[in-house]
């Protein structure tokens, strides 16, 4: 297998209390011991081999009278223990390559393979190595677009900031409220993705606490499409809620619940155009597996969604080349859904609209 050279620069991920490159031996130093010790290991076992041999043919020389053993017995003596040799050596090699590959995915190289030939088991721990190495370069890769993308998000609201406060220290722009407001809602935009991050962040990681209690879904839908009330009448956009009769009360976290469904109203207010109308609708239905859930749907009257989007619409990040939102409230939607035990979907078509639908069971 051809080595690569990789540079000796601090990977970003490396401790900054540990010193870099590792005091450890190199990965091809570690590979030339494992062979020297498997050579030994089979120099050792082949003497003992031969010498208890001729130890049993001595003895059974003498208990025969004399009678010599054929030279096709040490033949065969000779040939088990290069049978012997070869597999040791199928094993040998494939491991010493997981240790080369070992090697340069402890450098960075993320992109490392190990070639799965030998034994069997030595097959499957070559297998599980690609695994975790995929994993790894997947993981890497994610951070490294993360970090890219709160960086550009960060940008944009804190320049519009920074803008308008050095030209009001210059006396370019007036002090006037509408020059103030301006800067107070680019700080609201920069808490609100702050707020974002923060609960993605916990949500992914499973530290978010749920303050579980019964809950009426249909007054809190209808609270949360009332707070929207005002900006849809701006935009000229109509907004209902269809409720159910009757529906059980639900044991969730009545906070997170309703910023799933602010997420979506917001979501949806944002691609209707004026004349358009997004209807909020909460019903009971069986779930798959024989119980029961709540369903909750919002749906809109606008463009809709590209086919070649809509299956990454709750990645994070994830914009369309119209979007004009930050990528992150689908995502925080989809797992604050999850984290109560439930589903979230979407459903679109071109020209006629956007459908995202979520369930959450009885017994959450």
């Amino acid at each position: 297998m051809r080595r690569r050279h990789f540079s000796r620069q601090r990977p970003e991920w490396w401790p900054e209390n540990e010193a870099w490159p590792p005091t450890g031996p190199p990965w091809h130093a570690t590979r030339g011991r494992f062979f020297r010790r498997i050579g030994c290991m089979f120099g050792l076992f082949a003497l003992v081999v031969v010498g208890a041999c001729a130890l049993i043919f001595r003895l059974v020389e003498n208990a025969l009278g004399g009678i010599e053993i054929p030279c096709g017995t040490l033949l065969l003596v000779v040939g088990g223990l290069l049978l012997v040799g070869r597999a040791v050596r199928r094993a040998a090699i494939p491991i010493g390559d997981l240790l080369d590959a070992a090697g340069r995915v402890a450098e960075g190289d993320y992109s490392t393979r190990a070639a799965e030939q030998g034994p069997r088991e030595v097959r499957a721990l070559a297998r599980a190595f690609n695994s975790m190495a995929e994993r790894l370069q997947t993981t890497d890769e994610q951070r490294r677009d993360l970090l890219a993308d709160v960086t550009h998000e960060l940008r944009t609201p804190l320049t519009v900031i920074q803008g308008n406060l050095e030209g009001l220290i210059d006396g370019v722009y007036p002090s006037d409220p509408a020059r103030l407001q301006s800067i107070l809602d680019e700080t609201h935009v920069l808490s609100r993705l702050i707020d974002d991050l923060r609960t993605l962040a916990l949500v992914e990681s499973g530290a978010l606490a749920l303050q579980k209690e019964p809950t009426d879904v249909a007054l809190l839908a209808s609270e949360t499409v009332a707070s929207f009330r005002a900006q849809a009448d701006a935009g000229g956009v109509g907004l209902s809620v269809d409720n159910a009769p009757d529906l059980p009360a639900i044991e969730v976290d009545p906070a997170r619940l309703r910023e799933v469904l602010a997420n979506l109203i917001a979501n949806a207010l944002r691609y209707t155009p004026r004349g358009g109308l997004i209807r909020v609708q909460c019903s009971e239905n069986a779930a798959a597996d024989g119980g029961k859930q709540i369903a909750i749907s919002v749906a809109d009257s606008g463009a809709g969604i590209a086919p070649d989007d809509l299956p990454h619409v709750f990645d994070r990040f994830y914009k369309a080349r119209e979007s004009r939102g930050m990528g992150l409230g689908l995502a925080i939607a989809k797992n604050l859904v999850e984290a109560h035990g439930g589903q979230i979907e979407a459903e679109s078509e071109l020209g006629a609209g956007t459908t995202i639908r979520f369930t959450l069971p009885l017994a959450a």
